[in-house]
């Protein structure tokens, strides 16, 4: 890893524009871990775009709406706040297949778009700009980002390190069942009629399949310093 000061790298471009980043994959590629990292080094704001939609979930199970009813979901929606994305109840992975069920509505990715996008305007010092990960960020949410993200890895290596968290968390598992939720999901993802899991055409693809975790940040952070202005 990288052994300059982040506070030090960060006057750098104290006085440049604001930088977004947008990072896309599939689930357990590594776009989360490589996010946090450019957040912390280059003084991002980091979003982790999921969670508005596990949030939205979460809450609209706590309230019983049933998620076939649209309007009801949206002024669930009206009601969300960033500062309830620490709840560390969303990442349970029953909240991941409540979200993963209201997705599916172009009517709540169009206005969890409009949220994200107002993250990226609400930018102050510290912060050098914004970093978000997800599915369609680099396609929808931030089409005109300075740097564009694509990371992926082979299913069957995302599906290890699946199982490798489970393990750390006590859980049980079967191996080929986190697999076969692996693929499910990539082709949920990549089918859906509504923003589907692309890359975009001008995104850089890092592959994490056979790389560390300290790797594909490295790649990553070489890629953000091409563009930033100094």
């Amino acid at each position: 890893m990288r052994t300059r000061d982040p506070a030090i790298f960060g006057e750098q471009i104290l006085k440049g524009e604001e930088y977004i980043v947008a990072i896309d994959g599939p689930a357990g590629a590594g776009k989360g871990t490589v996010a946090k990292y450019l957040a912390t080094y280059y003084r991002l704001k980091h979003l982790d775009t999921g969670l508005l939609y596990r949030l939205l979930g979460y809450k609209a199970n706590e309230k019983n709406v049933p998620f076939d009813n649209l309007q009801a979901l949206m002024h669930v929606a009206a009601t969300l706040d960033f500062n309830d994305l620490q709840d560390p109840r969303l990442r349970d992975e029953s909240v991941g297949n409540l979200a993963s069920q209201i997705s599916v509505f172009p009517e709540i990715r169009q206005f969890l778009t409009s949220m994200m996008r107002r993250f990226c305007q609400d930018i102050a010092p510290p912060y050098q700009g914004a970093v978000l990960d997800g599915r369609d960020i680099g396609t929808v949410v931030c089409p005109d980002a300075h740097l564009k993200l694509f990371v992926t890895a082979d299913p069957k290596v995302r599906a290890q390190r699946r199982n490798h968290e489970m393990v750390a968390k006590g859980s049980a598992f079967e191996e080929q069942d986190s697999l076969s939720k692996i693929n499910e999901r990539d082709q949920r993802d990549q089918n859906r009629a509504a923003a589907p899991l692309v890359m975009a055409g001008d995104a850089h693809l890092i592959d994490t399949t056979n790389l560390s975790i300290e790797q594909a940040c490295e790649q990553a952070g070489s890629l953000l310093e091409q563009v930033l202005p100094f």
